[in-house]
């Protein structure tokens, strides 16, 4: 994909565009092919934010698990033109851990009621009957959405523990908008007549997916070369220390790189950074009510510890939830079976150890040492592989991956949303800079239609996403598409064939 060489060229200010992560390198490599050349700071010294790839002695790590799938046009047409043939089709599969027994996710009846046993499975249909009839007046909470649908003791079961633990917080402080996001379609009577009659089944899951053949960092550090190699400029650890207004617009970024601080005047920014951060920054300072707002938003940090054992095949999964009481991890991820090339020793399997934390509580604060030490005993204690064959650990931390829905984020958006929308040349995009659990290609639709606005457009990037249902909500047609290598070494199979992705709605990959 080439810059339109008709296109005029911006050349009086600079289009800034903070944080090279899905948003802001879409929003990026949109602009360089209108021949206008931004400057993209980043904070860190990778590109891809929570979607980059660590690497770790010719291992890959994928920060939080990445599945690609849209439904969006425009998306899918960006990943094909950056990466063609580097994408894989990799068959999908995952499943809750819960006390020893692998359930199927979303749950199947017949699975479900063999792991639980006859009397437990009848205890959780008659519950749901029972909230059926009688379901809670409200769904203002998390734990209400969920009742209300499978009733207390399902929810119990396979919803709250998991939930409190990735979350940080009880279920009824967690607002329903975040279950209406995540688990919108997946019903019991949906899996009970899959499994009874084999209709009904459950459209929320795609059978398989595309995935970069390095991770999907592979992606944004192949976009981030395109941007620089047109005449654009993406710069690492480039932190954003302030937004200087002129009136109602950004006049200039002043950034710090190398001990170093420069400034640079602008005619339109783009920021993908936290809000709360954002607003921070911007020169002179907003009103106190803002400022209130921004420091009442919550977040939720995440770190994966990567183990590389002696072992192949430990399971089929691209990751397992855990649901098991008694460990911390929240989730595993098996990256071999992501992409061969994620695991540079052969006959080794790479597993990522998922913790759910929040900065300075205890997991956040471990030392690396005892964290891969924590992570080998919990893998040990679920019994999924023989901990004295594990070879080697290493630790990734992401802080604000996950905006939280707390019973005041909605108020706090709010009141930043007004306020930002009276700055004429500042837009925000993608998870953070919107404080909204957006997958990615929800993140880059927010990109694309940014650049847009530039371009003399009037679209509201906060309606992005607004009205969708579960991140998995849709299914691949028998339809053979474009030929994509086949994933290999995975213990998978594959016909080679892409399926043609239905082209209504706005569905996305699997974020965390």
């Amino acid at each position: 994909m080439q810059p339109a060489n008709d296109a005029p060229q911006e050349t009086a200010g600079a289009t800034v565009v903070i944080g090279g992560g899905p948003a802001g390198l879409t929003a990026a490599h949109e602009l360089v092919r209108k021949n206008i050349l931004p400057l993209v700071l980043e904070r860190s010294d990778e590109l891809g934010g929570i979607a980059r790839t660590a690497k770790y002695k010719g291992n890959r790590l994928d920060i939080g698990g990445h599945r690609f799938f849209t439904k969006i046009p425009e998306v899918e047409r960006f990943w094909r033109d950056v990466l063609g043939e580097e994408f894989l089709r990799v068959p999908r599969k995952s499943r809750i851990f819960y006390q020893g027994r692998f359930f199927e996710y979303p749950l199947v009846a017949v699975n479900a009621f063999i792991n639980l046993g006859p009397i437990e499975s009848l205890r959780i249909f008659l519950s749901c009957l029972r909230w059926k009839a009688f379901p809670c007046p409200q769904e203002d909470t998390f734990e209400e959405y969920v009742i209300n649908r499978f009733g207390r003791r399902l929810y119990l079961t396979f919803f709250k523990t998991y939930t409190e633990k990735v979350w940080g917080i009880p279920c009824n402080q967690i607002r329903a908008d975040w279950a209406a996001q995540r688990i919108r379609g997946l019903s019991l009577k949906t899996a009970v007549l899959n499994a009874l009659t084999g209709r009904g089944e459950a459209k929320t899951l795609i059978k398989e997916f595309d995935y970069p053949r390095l991770g999907p960092g592979m992606l944004w550090e192949k976009c981030g070369e395109f941007v620089e190699q047109h005449g654009g400029k993406v710069l690492m650890e480039a932190e954003t220390i302030r937004l200087e207004m002129d009136g109602q617009r950004v006049g200039r970024v002043v950034y710090r790189q190398n001990g170093e601080t420069q400034t640079v005047d602008v005619n339109h920014v783009l920021s993908s950074m936290p809000l709360d951060d954002l607003i921070s920054r911007l020169s002179p300072a907003p009103p106190e009510e803002v400022l209130v707002a921004a420091r009442g938003l919550a977040y939720r940090d995440f770190l994966i510890v990567g183990l590389f054992v002696e072992q192949e095949n430990l399971f089929p999964d691209n990751w397992l939830y855990v649901h098991t009481p008694g460990v911390r991890v929240g989730r595993i991820q098996n990256f071999g079976n992501w992409s061969a090339a994620m695991v540079h020793n052969a006959g080794q399997s790479g597993l990522g150890m998922e913790y759910f934390c929040s900065r300075g509580d205890d997991l956040w604060e471990m030392p690396d040492a005892e964290l891969i030490a924590l992570a080998t005993r919990e893998l040990g204690m679920l019994g999924l592989a023989d901990t004295t064959k594990v070879r080697d650990g290493v630790v990734v931390r992401q802080e604000k991956a996950y905006p939280v829905y707390d019973g005041e984020y909605r108020r706090h958006v709010d009141v930043i949303k007004n306020y930002l929308g009276t700055i004429e040349n500042l837009q925000t995009i993608g998870r953070n800079g919107l404080h909204r659990y957006n997958n990615q290609d929800h993140s880059m639709q927010t990109a694309f239609l940014a650049v847009r606005n530039i371009l003399g457009e009037h679209h509201d990037l906060w309606d992005v996403n607004t009205e969708r249902s579960y991140h998995e909500d849709f299914q691949t047609s028998d339809k053979d598409g474009k030929s994509i290598p086949t994933q290999k070494g995975a213990g998978h199979t594959s016909n080679g064939k892409s399926s043609k992705l239905e082209k209504t709605g706005t569905h996305s990959e699997s974020s965390i």
